[in-house]
């Protein structure tokens, strides 16, 4: 009778065990990734200039698997500097006779870098945007500006001689702003980084802008990328428009006037800002048309420097819905200065309306950044609400030029970035196909005739002026 009872109870026991397993199965975790804590940009960018990321065959890998271990979400290859393209590129090819840096070429064994960091960053989880960083910059010996000498643009006063002992970090981070009246400051800036180191490609001619919607447009099409970014060199020197194309497009939309002798005329200034303006739509446009879900993210100066030294104006260009995502560089060692950056009416405008981070200056090898201004500026940005920061550049996070040892400064950024953050969500926008500024005048095929029968120029001005080459300063 007992051995009986033992029998049931232990067919009901199991019974019961059966029914409980198959009413509550046991929960397995599958994924032991910790969640995203937050949403929140973390980026630094890769260049190819004092920095051997793209260059050495195990660059890439370590770096990004670095970078994904640490919690960022975002990297920003260089893919245009000093004139080359930093992938294959057929358009580049066309156009200058060669496909792609060769350096590059060179030590990756005609490999593509940038197809390596697409795959890469899709297996580390980071989001890979390509960064156009030279914009319309080139270097006075390039093969480029050797040969479309028609394509590049200058000041009035071609032969003009300053030492080129300004760089911009002098500039921006002058801690006596009224020594010097500020609009000298951004001319001398420019005459010297300009004359001295490189030459500028003209933005407004339609040639030049093709090229560039070529390349663009070639990067979109081949990798399978995030979208694309431009910075603060995507504009035009206030002392440069007076080239014979864009002398003569201003005439043939002024009755026959020449172009202001001051370069800082306030109507000068905002007819060339608003020629790039239209073109920022057509790139705008071109990348939406080819991939509607790419970004345009833009990594300027602040709002003032930008229009009176480059002539981009980009709070118009985000108040027109021509970027997705503002990434500005603060470059700024003196905490009170980069706090002033941060509340400027034109970036508060640009937070409500688009992701907005700040770019923070993690090092350069000619400045190196302690890691403790980097944590105090990171926590600025966040008390502040902002979208999340980039860093500017890979080589300064943890690399050798860090005054700080790497194992010191990488336990400094896990700290920063604990967990893992989602990227700030980018709101899709309707493309609008109509100019912004309708005029049959804006995009010349055929260069226009001069008005005045007198010449604008001596003869030697028609020549660019073959330039040393520059010193890198993003």
């Amino acid at each position: 009778m007992n051995r009986k009872l033992q029998t049931s109870f232990i067919y009901l026991l199991c019974l019961v065990i059966t029914l409980a397993i198959s009413i509550f199965p046991p929960q397995i975790i599958v994924n032991s990734q910790p969640k995203p804590a937050s949403a929140e940009l973390r980026g630094v960018w890769l260049t190819n200039v004092a920095s051997g990321v793209l260059f050495v065959p195990w660059g890439v890998n370590r770096a990004l698997h670095q970078l994904s271990q640490l919690n960022f979400n975002t990297v920003y290859p260089v893919v245009w500097n000093r004139g080359h393209t930093f992938y294959p590129s057929p358009v580049a090819k066309q156009v200058m006779g060669s496909s792609q840096d060769s350096l590059l070429w060179l030590m990756r064994l005609g490999g593509d870098v940038l197809a390596e960091i697409v795959k890469q960053g899709k297996r580390q989880g980071l989001r890979v945007i390509p960064w156009f960083e030279y914009g319309f910059m080139a270097p006075a010996g390039s093969e480029l500006a050797k040969s479309h000498p028609q394509w590049i643009t200058g000041s009035r006063e071609r032969s003009i001689k300053l030492q080129p002992d300004t760089l911009e970090e002098e500039l921006l981070n002058s801690t006596e702003p009224n020594v010097q009246p500020y609009s000298e400051q951004v001319q001398k800036f420019i005459r010297n980084r300009a004359v001295s180191k490189t030459v500028w490609l003209n933005p407004l001619h339609p040639e030049v802008q093709e090229f560039i919607l070529d390349l663009i447009v070639e990067v979109l099409t081949n990798y399978d990328v995030a979208g694309i970014q431009l910075d603060d060199h995507f504009g035009l020197p206030v002392d440069f428009g007076y080239d014979p194309f864009t002398v003569r497009l201003y005439q043939q939309e002024h009755q026959g006037k020449n172009p202001p002798v001051n370069p800082e005329d306030p109507e000068w200034m905002r007819w060339r800002a608003d020629k790039i303006t239209e073109f920022m739509q057509r790139v705008f446009q071109a990348v939406k048309i080819v991939k509607p879900d790419a970004i345009v993210s833009l990594s300027p100066n602040p709002q003032d420097f930008s229009y009176k030294a480059y002539l981009q104006d980009w709070q118009t260009w985000v108040k027109l819905g021509l970027v997705d995502e503002l990434i500005l560089q603060v470059y700024r060692d003196d905490m009170k200065t980069f706090l002033a950056q941060l509340s400027h009416p034109a970036v508060e405008i640009a937070r409500q309306k688009i992701p907005v981070g700040v770019g923070i200056l993690s090092g350069l090898w000619t400045h190196p950044v302690e890691i403790e201004q980097i944590k105090q500026q990171v926590k600025a940005v966040r008390d502040r609400g902002f979208n999340g920061v980039s860093f500017f550049y890979w080589e300064s996070l943890w690399g050798y030029i860090a005054p700080e040892s790497p194992r010191k400064r990488r336990a400094a950024f896990r700290a920063l970035f604990p967990s893992r953050a989602t990227q700030p969500k980018v709101l899709p926008k309707p493309v609008n196909n109509k100019p912004l500024f309708p005029s049959n005048a804006t995009q010349p095929k055929v260069l226009p005739k001069p008005v005045n029968s007198k010449p604008l120029f001596p003869s030697n001005a028609t020549q660019p002026k073959v330039l040393p080459k520059p010193v890198n300063s993003k």
